[in-house]
């Protein structure tokens, strides 16, 4: 059973990030404020939930949540300042959308920079052990991949209507056979040291 809050704070944001292993498209984060009678069957950590599951929670979030904000940051920005850094800029930004803004913010994982002076707790696995924490993984995962089924129009062959621009096999085969897009994040090591590309 996840829990509610954390901390003793009745405003408690919990954020969480999506796309951090990917070699195309943006890191996708979402910051939640759930209300104290928040409940939820199925909600848990969106790598837990199917697809199916995730898009029946993503309007109930919407809808029962305080507030919620999400955000991408680009491969563009991602190459200029690295996945870790975007990946926490994605979170700073979906938070600074919350109104009201939280008192306290729990994070996913172990690396967080402060944010206007809100005192905040990085959690390992938080998204299986807090509700917020785990509506904002599911909203971050729902919003990326609908991103990336839209560019999936503009460059099928890459086929990330399944792969999400994850590293899997056909995807890196795409990428060896007809190189890579302007959605590609040029800083990742798009191919193994075997099939090199010359950039």
């Amino acid at each position: 059973m996840l829990l509610l809050n954390h901390s003793n704070y009745k405003l408690e944001c919990g954020t969480d990030e999506a796309g951090r292993g990917c070699l195309a498209g943006p890191v996708t984060a979402a910051a939640v404020i759930l209300p104290d009678d928040f409940k939820n069957l199925i909600l848990n950590d969106s790598k837990q939930v199917s697809e199916k599951k995730r898009f029946i929670l993503k309007p109930i979030i919407e809808t029962e949540a305080l507030c919620f904000g999400v955000a991408h940051v680009f491969q563009e920005e991602i190459d200029t300042i690295n996945i870790l850094n975007a990946s926490i800029l994605a979170m700073h930004k979906s938070i600074e959308s919350l109104k009201p803004q939280p008192e306290f913010i729990i994070v996913d994982g172990n690396k967080f920079k402060p944010y206007n002076n809100i005192p905040f707790e990085t959690i390992i696995k938080g998204d299986g052990k807090y509700l917020s924490i785990a509506a904002a993984s599911v909203l971050a995962k729902t919003y990326r991949d609908l991103y990336m089924n839209k560019i999936h129009q503009e460059f099928p062959m890459y086929n990330w209507k399944q792969n999400k621009g994850y590293p899997t096999k056909e995807h890196r085969e795409a990428i060896k056979k007809y190189g890579i897009t302007k959605y590609h994040r040029k800083s990742f090591r798009l191919l193994p040291e075997q099939l090199k590309l010359d950039l």
